[in-house]
């Protein structure tokens, strides 16, 4: 039996990313994509479920969900809550 090769989410990207109309894109959804990543590694630094999180900022675990996944855009309001609930100071800025 041939096995079948291997194509990681890397090499899909760097190919994905040829594509000028992916790619701009895909740079366009950047904060979405880092504020989500940055959200799971709290989350799970504290041993916190999505529920227990959405529990603390008082909105669903499906809330919390599409924020993670990047498919939300949250308020000002709503990133002061999450730094609360992280015990971090919520820091934006242009660059």
């Amino acid at each position: 039996m041939k096995k079948k090769p291997i194509f990681t989410f890397q090499e899909h990207l760097e190919e994905s990313l040829k594509d000028p109309e992916f790619k701009k894109i895909w740079e366009e959804e950047r904060f979405e994509r880092e504020l989500g990543a940055m959200i799971i590694g709290l989350r799970i630094k504290m041993q916190m479920s999505q529920r227990a999180l959405a529990k603390k900022l008082k909105t669903s675990q499906a809330a919390v969900c599409r924020l993670e996944i990047a498919e939300a855009n949250p308020s000002l309001s709503f990133l002061k809550r999450l730094a609360k609930v992280f015990n971090k100071k919520l820091v934006i800025e242009f660059r």
